[in-house]
């Protein structure tokens, strides 16, 4: 006999249902988010595959549960929460919902249409570790970001002219130049030769000289600020900084850890040939990619899953084509900034992206037309676990040639 088995994940307790080939309820619990509640879970679950076998169905494809569940040996099938959502209605004309109603239903999913989603297959450790990295530095640096406008925008109405002194005010040197002279009336002082001797000390690129520097600083309005309000702007100004600071070495830190992580990945050699792949946003196609080369069954199934195609709606004498809002954001991304940065390596991929704008396409939609043409690419470069050859893509040697 056949089973099915419906999970429904939450953070304190997990709903459970196991149905027969019927689809007649055989067991249902609810098994808490603790070590001995998930060794519980899987001692059952055991128990139940010595009468026959059956997959696990839940609405994510990673965390802690997927993971011992997956290395207890059991088969994970994820299935995406639009389509749990689309099947609801079919079970509930009074659009009910519970937790054991879900695991049922997952259940109820799997044994109907099981054949419509394929098992999960986990990732080598090698492209766990980097997927970790990977996100994590994405995360963070989303932080910094977020803090480095709070900062900025803070420093255009206490002090413009501190907001406009370096390229970023996330820098090293605006950071160590803000934690030194936090307000205008802290640099009153500050002239050139005092402003060389920091410069020197923070090893400054020397991109623009004391002069310029001063210059860009006094040509900015000046805040009309109390003394009391000023001070306060100080202290914030300050706070930002103390948390900018490691969090800016932390980024690097995490950066350094992926670079030395893709040089152990085998399939690293497969993106970082493509032009201008650069190695973090390599890294960030490879951690998404994973290395289950059944996962896309072709490039367009990619492109898909990559959210750079549209999503087309046709019916009768309709037919509309909108933005693809379902799709793996980080792999989106990630495309995505490759296609933007091949476009300044790539002759073939310049011409790509003005023929889009020609047609009347925004920037990000061209960079998106442009993502799914290098997907082609790609898929076939993933699939065949060959590094591009300009030699062997036609449109871009021909190009490149003439």
């Amino acid at each position: 006999m056949r089973f099915f088995v419906g999970l429904d994940w939450a953070s304190a307790a997990h709903a459970v249902c196991l149905i027969d080939l019927r689809g007649r309820i055989r067991w249902q619990a609810s098994v808490p988010h603790s070590a001995d509640g998930l060794a519980a879970l899987v001692r059952r679950l055991r128990r139940w595959r010595q009468r026959g076998p059956f997959a696990i169905a839940l609405e994510r494809p990673s965390g802690l549960l997927v993971d011992t569940l997956v290395q207890a040996g059991f088969d994970v099938v994820p299935i995406h929460p639009n389509v749990v959502k689309a099947t609801r209605p079919r079970y509930s004309a009074a659009g009910g919902k519970s937790d054991p109603g879900d695991a049922f239903l997952l259940a109820d999913l799997l044994r109907t249409d099981g054949h419509r989603f394929r098992p999960l297959q986990p990732p080598s450790d090698d492209t766990r570790a980097l997927r970790t990295l990977v996100r994590g530095r994405d995360d963070l640096v989303a932080q910094r970001v977020a803090l480095a406008n709070q900062l900025r925008a803070l420093l255009e109405r206490v002090w413009p002219g501190a907001a406009r002194l370096f390229a970023d005010v996330d820098s090293p040197i605006a950071l160590a130049f803000l934690a030194r002279y936090p307000t205008a009336h802290s640099a009153a002082r500050l002239g050139e030769k005092r402003l060389a001797h920091f410069l020197l000390q923070h090893a400054y690129c020397g991109r623009r000289s004391p002069r310029d520097l001063l210059a860009r600083l006094h040509a900015a309005p000046p805040s009309q600020l109390g003394d009391t309000e000023a001070e306060a702007a100080g202290d914030l100004v300050r706070s930002l900084v103390a948390i900018l600071t490691p969090l800016v070495a932390q980024i690097q830190q995490l950066a350094a850890a992926i670079a030395a992580a893709l040089q152990h990945h085998p399939d690293a050699p497969v993106v970082q040939t493509l032009p201008r792949s650069g190695t973090i946003n390599a890294a960030q196609i490879l951690a998404e990619l994973g290395d289950d080369r059944r996962r896309f069954v072709s490039a367009d199934h990619l492109a898909a899953e990559a959210g750079v195609v549209p999503v087309t709606h046709a019916s009768g004498k309709h037919h509309g084509v909108t933005f693809r809002w379902a799709c793996n954001k980080r792999l989106r991304a990630a495309l995505t900034t490759f296609a933007n940065n091949s476009r300044h390596a790539s002759a073939w991929a310049a011409a790509v992206y003005q023929r889009a704008l020609g047609r009347g396409c925004d920037h990000p939609h061209a960079i998106r037309i442009l993502a799914r043409a290098w997907v082609r690419v790609l898929w076939r470069c993933w699939q065949n676990r060959t590094a591009y050859d300009l030699s062997r893509h036609g449109a871009a040697a021909a190009l490149a040639a003439a």
